[in-house]
């Protein structure tokens, strides 16, 4: 099994031949599809066979398969090429189940080894993207992009911002934080704006507020209000003054999501209570929905739950379902988040069928995770399409996800992740002339910042 860990292997062109191309457009599938990539991590072509750019000669002297003018060639073998996917919905710095206001229980160094686990498992799934809404430092996005260690590219909130009471005040009743900084509170309209600073001046990538209660909160329900509707606008326009931040609302019941909607915010945040004025709204003002599904089909276990979390999650299962696949019959902009953490990591992909069995084809639903999530991210000029000028990320698969979108789900299909233009996971051996690098060298304690 070929598995390359070593984040600073040299790029080398990149060709993948002999496969079924999903360039993440919703354009039809190409059967017999090329895909190449420059040395740079550019992709310079993405299209059939038939008109694509011949194979340059080998190089004088080299020999086998992946020789070919110093090009890495990857025999997809009918596989499915997809772009690499995102989740805009993850909470990496916490073990599945795991309750946030007890981290700063445990070693820091386990937590930071343990985070890095899953950032890896989480490309491994065919995440090349993601975003953290709370919990985890930017310190691990600057891990990532120096080559540190070895996962989605990531953009995080850090923190998020919650009124006293709320849903992220996971504060003990004496005022003890054991979460080891997982929120900041904010109970008025200037506390509102200091919280974005604050969070800011952390190394925020974007905001994220409470807008309602929520599931896993013991004193509040989802239909309970958040901060203040002209606390979100203080929000907004804070992260606005700062670089035209982008703003998350959790939101679940439907008073908190129009409350979220009128101030303003970027995306909404699980969505669970959407009305059809809510969805009217949002698709009038272009916000996001990222409904999180994953917490609804796969995150309820009456075993492992506290009683009061696992009677909300029953009560709300089949409201969610119902307005969530109106969303998706109106048309509301979706992309793909799971909530990892509260569902399991690593099996990021089996949100595409939560989303098909609301509704979605499965060709939306992949554009939903590819395409449309890029476009929340700001990165739909780099990433999120199969197409010529964007970023070499992508992700082969065994089968064919447009008959059973359920393949993608399972981490042991996705063979093959291409990030950047390199190569991150090969487990059937495809990627000609692959090395595998020690784990020990791409966790190195001396690599600097680049």
């Amino acid at each position: 099994m070929k598995h390359p860990l070593n984040p600073d292997a040299p790029r080398t062109a990149l060709r993948v031949e002999n496969a079924t191309l999903i360039d993440g457009t919703g354009a039809a599938p190409v059967t017999d599809a090329v895909v190449i990539a420059d040395a740079g991590g550019t992709l310079t072509y993405a299209g059939p066979a038939a008109t694509a750019p011949p194979t340059p000669p080998a190089l004088p002297g080299a020999s086998g398969p992946g020789a070919a003018g110093g090009t890495t060639v990857i025999d997809a073998a009918g596989r499915t090429v997809l772009p690499g996917f995102f989740d805009c919905h993850v909470h990496l710095a916490y073990a599945h189940g795991a309750h946030p206001g007890r981290r700063g229980e445990l070693d820091p160094v386990l937590v930071t080894l343990d985070t890095a686990a899953r950032l890896r498992q989480t490309l491994d799934a065919g995440i090349t993207t993601a975003r953290d809404l709370a919990g985890l430092s930017a310190g691990f996005r600057i891990a990532v992009e120096t080559g540190r260690v070895v996962g989605p590219r990531l953009h995080t909130a850090v923190r998020v911002i919650s009124h006293t009471g709320g849903h992220a005040d996971v504060r003990l009743p004496d005022g003890t934080d054991l979460s080891a900084g997982m929120s900041e509170l904010a109970d008025s309209v200037d506390e509102s704006r200091l919280a974005v600073r604050r969070v800011l001046r952390e190394g925020a990538d974007l905001v994220k507020i409470c807008a309602t209660g929520g599931m896993g909160s013991p004193y509040d329900q989802p239909d309970d209000e958040g901060l203040l509707e002209e606390e979100i606008r203080a929000v907004v326009d804070e992260a606005r003054r700062h670089g035209n931040k982008p703003v998350a609302a959790h939101a679940q019941g439907n008073a908190g999501i129009l409350n979220a909607i009128r101030g303003g915010v970027t995306s909404i945040e699980h969505g669970y209570g959407m009305d059809d004025r809510a969805i009217e709204m949002a698709g009038e003002r272009d916000i996001f929905v990222v409904p999180t599904l994953s917490t609804v089909y796969a995150g309820i276990n009456k075993d492992t739950m506290a009683p009061y979390h696992y009677e909300k999650k029953v009560r709300w299962s089949g409201l969610t379902k119902e307005n969530i696949s109106r969303a998706i019959a109106g048309g509301s902009r979706i992309a793909l988040g799971t909530d990892a953490a509260v569902g399991p990591h690593g099996q990021n992909l089996m949100e595409l069928s939560y989303l098909v069995d609301l509704g979605m084809s499965p060709m939306d639903a992949i554009v939903a995770g590819t395409r449309t999530s890029a476009e929340l991210l700001g990165l739909a000029d780099r990433l999120g399409t199969l197409t010529a000028g964007r970023a070499a990320d992508l992700v082969i698969a065994d089968g064919d996800p447009l008959a059973d979108i359920g393949v993608l789900g399972d981490p042991a299909h996705i063979v093959c992740v291409v990030q950047d233009g390199r190569v991150r996971k090969d487990t059937a051996g495809i990627v000609a002339g692959a090395t595998a690098a020690s784990a020990a060298s791409a966790a190195s304690p001396d690599r600097r910042e680049r």
